[in-house]
């Protein structure tokens, strides 16, 4: 036999690997970031918008075009020159009218009164109604609007440029036609509410978890929606997020991470139980889980210490910790909806209903569907608001939406 040889094995502390790997990670992102904000302050980027400015403006009257250098010269303007002349720098208020046929005699040539006392912050767009089919061509040049304000219009995607509005905070853009979120929103990282429902969304784009300081997100009402990409745990101001009247099998794990949610509404999806880590929402104030098909609520709900409010369906629950129904801090409230008795009632009523919802179009129908629920729940939840304490029985409420 040979001369026994001894191998020196290196030993490695894991976490150390685990840090070294996290800090590599980190910096490449770090790069990543960089070069694309290079590219997007690139003179070549500035260039083409120009040129496009150029050409859209030869397709203008000269009234309108005279309009449009208003606007943007007003938005270019410092604070000082508006401190100067006695005008906040959020003083225009962007509005686009009730129709794309407009007259353009309407306007005011002049643009805003000179002498009226401007809005601080307002700088809004506000769309509505059936005729509306896209967003306007001169919207690209308004980047300087601060809210989106789009509803009840046949909008069936965002424009493609919507990366230019990186001052916006308010996207409100419900009861639209809207099939997806492009992966541009990634760019809104001013961003503070986004409501997109009662749309067509099938899917939420990753990219959504870049804007790290929206505090609102609404997304009831979409249908196909059945899951949420992990990375919007990123969203971690985030305190409101409603993902009602959905497809959910289950929470999104994403949503258990965001540690500053004091409202969550789950309510209308396909839930059968909730997560035993529920309890990692230490801020937790309300939550809306009624409308789904839970037998039991979890234990680890009586650690939340900021829970206020619970909702939930009545019919098939049949097991509760005794903690949220005794605990007078919590108004724990059960929706009783007799299913037996309303499709009893729906068979007979059947006919009656077709012959009434028939001359109906469908954009009426849906508009009538959506959003009823969720109206008669937030007026209730209202009146509990008021409420300081309740009685020890849990309390029980009848409800039949004929919907």
């Amino acid at each position: 036999m040979g001369v026994e040889r001894k191998l020196d094995a290196p030993v490695y502390d894991l976490s150390m690997v685990r840090g070294l790997w996290e800090g590599r990670v980190k910096k490449y992102k770090q790069r990543q970031r960089r070069e694309q904000e290079r590219i997007e302050k690139s003179a070549l980027a500035r260039i083409d918008q120009e040129w496009q400015y150029r050409i859209y403006c030869k397709t203008l009257k000269s009234t309108e075009r005279e309009f449009l250098h208003r606007h943007l010269r007003r938005s270019q303007l410092s604070d000082k020159q508006f401190h100067d002349s006695g005008h906040s720098p959020g003083g225009v208020i962007a509005e686009t009218g009730t129709g794309p046929d407009q007259d353009q005699d309407h306007r005011d040539p002049e643009g805003p009164n000179p002498h009226e006392e401007p809005d601080p912050g307002k700088l809004s767009l506000r769309m509505e109604g059936q005729q509306w089919t896209d967003f306007p061509r001169e919207l690209q040049w308004m980047t300087y609007l601060k809210e989106w304000h789009v509803s009840r219009t046949r909008i069936q995607k965002l424009p493609d440029y919507l990366a230019l509005f990186t001052q916006l905070t308010v996207m409100d853009v419900p009861k639209n036609a809207i099939a997806e979120l492009p992966p541009e929103i990634g760019k809104l990282t001013e961003l503070r509410e986004l409501n997109v429902s009662y749309n067509q969304l099938s899917k939420v784009p990753p990219e959504l978890g870049n804007c790290e300081k929206l505090e609102k997100l609404e997304l009831a009402g979409n249908r196909s929606l059945s899951e949420l990409p992990f990375e919007l745990r990123n969203l971690q101001l985030l305190t409101h997020l409603d993902i009602a009247e959905n497809r959910f099998m289950s929470i999104p794990i994403c949503a258990l991470r965001m540690s500053s949610l004091q409202l969550l509404d789950l309510s209308n999806n396909c839930l059968t139980d909730l997560p035993q880590d529920m309890d990692r929402l230490e801020q937790l104030v309300t939550l809306f889980v009624h409308k789904n098909q839970l037998t039991y609520l979890p234990m680890c709900l009586t650690n939340i210490s900021t829970l206020k409010m619970i909702i939930v369906s009545g019919d098939e629950l049949t097991c509760t910790p005794t903690k949220l129904c005794s605990n007078p801090e919590i108004k724990f409230v059960r929706l009783c909806d007799n299913a037996l008795k309303k499709k009893k009632k729906e068979e007979k009523k059947k006919k009656e209903k077709t012959r009434k919802w028939r001359w109906r179009t469908p954009e009426e129908q849906q508009e009538v569907k959506d959003g009823r629920e969720k109206e008669f729940i937030e007026a209730y939840v209202n009146t509990l608001k008021d409420r300081d304490t309740v009685p020890y029985s849990t309390t029980t409420v009848s409800i039949s939406c004929q919907l």
